[in-house]
């Protein structure tokens, strides 16, 4: 990692400080409201979302279940937010915003917008994109640090995105469809099965069950992979579509993804993480068991349009029922 100086680290840290009291995060209430912070950024993300698993605001919110737990309990009892629980589990609760807290919502969003406004106003266009670019670089290396990714780069180079982008589906299948024509023969079967799939699993991005992630260099998507939290049933999910463009494996963009799948994967409680792949990748097994991951199955398979040894791999949560969300 390239040294930094104390005086930059220096001058970050306390323009951290001071943005985080202007603001007025040091204050017992926020954004207009007789609300803690944390309650502020409840209703924030719940109203995003529209309809959220409890566990996933947890996740999102950065705080210890138990907290979290309070912390809706509280806006419940306000009359801000309903509870209802899943038909699919029973031990989940889905969080959605009430009459009362859509008119609260929105008093919080007109309070920020007027206050990103009242700073950014006099800016001209050029300074008001580096205000955005600067936050966005320093929130994804903070959340990048958090997650253990050292080796991290965004500002310059290929940096982790997460969602649907145009031109995803297309540069997923491409690569696809080079290494795997080239490694293993596959031919237009594979190809069309990788982005009917695909095209069909996007639709599905709605739930907060799915993700996917991509790596962008240079305006050109270079890596991906996916959780499907919904196509094995149950309380499994499926990895799936993970590859590293030609010219970038070896440069750790496998690993960045790896850890954000299966943060992903940890954050939502599955028991179980799937995947399938073909026997000889040995750099992509490496990788996989060094993620908790262990070979299950082995058989000869031909649905891509060649013969070839196909492996299933399994990675167990043992530690989902301790740390269930209620």
């Amino acid at each position: 990692m390239p040294s930094v100086s104390k005086i930059l680290i220096r001058d970050i840290h306390r323009a951290s400080r001071e943005m985080v009291r202007e603001l007025g995060f040091m204050n017992r209430t926020l954004a207009g409201t007789d609300m803690s912070a944390s309650a502020v950024h409840a209703m924030v993300e719940i109203g995003v979302a529209g309809r959220i698993p409890a566990k996933v605001l947890a996740e999102k919110l950065l705080l210890e279940k138990s907290t979290v737990s309070r912390l809706v309990r509280s806006l419940v009892n306000r009359g801000e937010v309903r509870e209802v629980r899943s038909q699919d589990d029973g031990r989940s609760k889905f969080l959605s915003l009430t009459f009362q807290g859509e008119r609260t919502l929105k008093g919080i969003t007109g309070f920020a917008e007027q206050q990103v406004t009242a700073v950014i106003g006099p800016l001209g266009s050029e300074s008001r994109q580096g205000v955005v670019k600067g936050l966005q670089v320093y929130v994804e290396g903070l959340r990048a640090a958090r997650l253990g990714e050292g080796d991290f780069v965004s500002d310059v180079g290929p940096k982790v995105c997460e969602g649907y982008a145009p031109t995803l589906i297309g540069r997923v299948v491409e690569m696809h469809a080079t290494f795997y024509s080239r490694w293993a023969k596959f031919g237009p079967e594979f190809e069309a099965k990788v982005a009917s799939e695909m095209a069909q699993f996007v639709t599905r991005l709605g739930s907060p069950k799915n993700q996917i992630w991509h790596v962008m260099d240079n305006g050109r998507v270079v890596a991906g992979i996916a959780v499907d939290g919904e196509d094995l049933g149950g309380d499994k999910a499926h990895l799936r579509w993970f590859i590293v463009d030609d010219g970038q494996r070896g440069a750790g963009l496998g690993k960045l993804l790896m850890n954000r799948a299966m943060s992903f994967c940890d954050a939502h409680y599955f028991a179980e993480v799937h995947l399938w792949t073909l026997k000889g990748l040995d750099a992509a097994r490496t990788l996989y068991e060094q993620h908790g991951f262990s070979l299950t199955e082995e058989y000869r398979g031909d649905q891509w349009g060649a013969t070839i040894e196909e492996q299933k791999f399994v990675r167990s949560n043992r530690s989902r029922s301790t740390n269930m969300y209620h």
